[in-house]
């Protein structure tokens, strides 16, 4: 299990074990510093532009046990696959806006970019890099998938290292129900649940539509969760469909 902590780049890795007397407590394993600043080609350093006081703080996550390794979506830098037992973070897929300087301003509350963008980005994610989930395959294969906040897509990239690029998907908006933007997390399945037969993959909609009024007629905050069908996504991209494949009960 993985903890991170708000405003900072501190990743704690615990293990859960179940005690004698029937509860549930944790063993610290390690913690992780991730970088808060990045050299850049050309001897430059960039550090990723905050709010005064906080770092480039780490959101969705996920563990690999079976490869010994932790995903970690840095916001505003890119994904971070951690060695559990020890060894090197190792980023393995950067945001476009990487390197792109940009200053805080106490105006508008905002970064403001402050310089060219030096090419150093990736071509696949648009920050804040969110929610981060794996099918899992029984012959240790599968697919680590990640939320692209920033252009409402999900990217899907191999389970094993070097963690190759596979393809992009959008969860659209249907005859019934919108799509899914802004999504902070996800989850994916190989099990047959319920009508979903094929698998499931269940992802946050930060903006569900229509919108919702309260007691005083004002909008409030509407969000959920949209389900869907694992074959309609993996399909298009060429991914594998391998209903009850992995089951976490083996």
């Amino acid at each position: 299990m993985a903890l991170s902590r708000r405003h900072t780049t501190r990743v704690g890795i615990v293990r859960l074990e179940a005690t004698a007397a029937g509860t549930i407590t944790y063993r610290r394993v390690r913690d992780v510093d991730l970088p808060a600043s990045f050299p850049l080609p050309g001897g430059a350093t960039w550090t990723p532009c905050e709010d005064p006081g906080r770092g480039p703080q780490v959101e969705g996550m996920v563990a690999d046990e079976e490869h010994g390794a932790l995903y970690a979506a840095q916001e505003d830098v890119g994904i971070w696959r951690i060695p559990i037992g020890g060894g090197s973070p190792k980023l393995v897929d950067k945001v476009r806006d990487y390197g792109v300087p940009a200053t805080y301003n106490p105006e508008t509350d905002e970064c403001e970019v402050s310089g060219p963008d030096p090419g150093a980005g990736g071509e696949h994610l648009t920050a804040d890099a969110e929610g981060l989930t794996i099918y899992r395959q029984d012959d240790g294969e599968g697919y680590l998938l990640a939320s692209s906040q920033g252009d409402n897509t999900f990217v899907a990239y191999g389970r094993e290292a070097p963690n190759g690029y596979l393809g992009r998907f959008r969860v659209a908006p249907g005859r019934a129900v919108d799509g899914s933007e802004e999504c902070d997390g996800a989850m994916v399945t190989s099990a047959r649940v319920g009508d979903f037969r094929d698998g499931l993959l269940v992802v946050h909609d930060g903006f569900n539509t229509p919108d919702v009024v309260d007691g005083n007629g004002e909008v409030r905050t509407n969000t959920d969760f949209k389900f869907v069908d694992w074959k309609q996504v993996a399909e298009p991209l060429d991914l594998d469909v391998t209903p009850g494949d992995w089951d976490p009960r083996d």
